[in-house]
């Protein structure tokens, strides 16, 4: 039986903050986020489309900025703070873009949804008023074979324009 507290060779216990919670975890040297993530912390929302950073399945949020989880070493999110779509929901309460993915009609097979929903809300985060040429570049890194991109962008507009329906208010 193996003892827990003995690491083998490469391995180190890292703590890292993933959807506001300290999360100790004993990984590899060479493992990505994406690995630790759906591995070794069980969050699954991240996807592995790839695994070489061209279809933004992966996509998480470290300190507040899109990032590939596949190509992140989980050494480097040390002292970062890491959002996942898991993340994103509020007491059960899914997010105002989650909701408008639904309501969309953005989620298809729903492989793709969780790049591009946190790409989009760095976007937004970043700025409340993106042109739909913004939204566009801002999710121009996650691919999707089902929706065609309208509906997505129109998703995201609808959030969007929701910010600006409560300021006048």
């Amino acid at each position: 039986m193996k003892n827990p507290r003995k690491r083998e060779a490469g391995e180190k216990l890292i703590h890292l903050v993933v959807n506001g919670e300290e999360r100790a975890v004993v990984v590899q040297e060479w493992e990505t986020l994406l690995e630790v993530l759906r591995e070794k912390l069980l969050l699954t929302g991240t996807k592995e489309g790839c695994g070489t950073g061209e279809c933004g399945a992966c996509t998480v949020l470290v300190d507040g900025k899109p990032v590939l989880a596949c190509l992140m070493l989980a050494m480097n999110a040390l002292g970062k703070t890491i959002t996942t779509i898991e993340g994103l929901a509020v007491r059960g309460e899914l997010s105002p873009l989650q909701r408008a993915f639904v309501e969309f009609g953005a989620v298809q097979c729903g492989f793709c949804s969780p790049g591009m929903i946190l790409s989009a809300t760095a976007l937004l985060a970043e700025n409340r008023s993106p042109t739909r040429e913004e939204i566009q570049k801002a999710l121009e890194g996650n691919l999707c074979r089902c929706t065609g991109y309208n509906k997505i962008i129109e998703a995201v507009e609808n959030v969007r324009d929701s910010y600006h329906d409560k300021r006048s208010r």
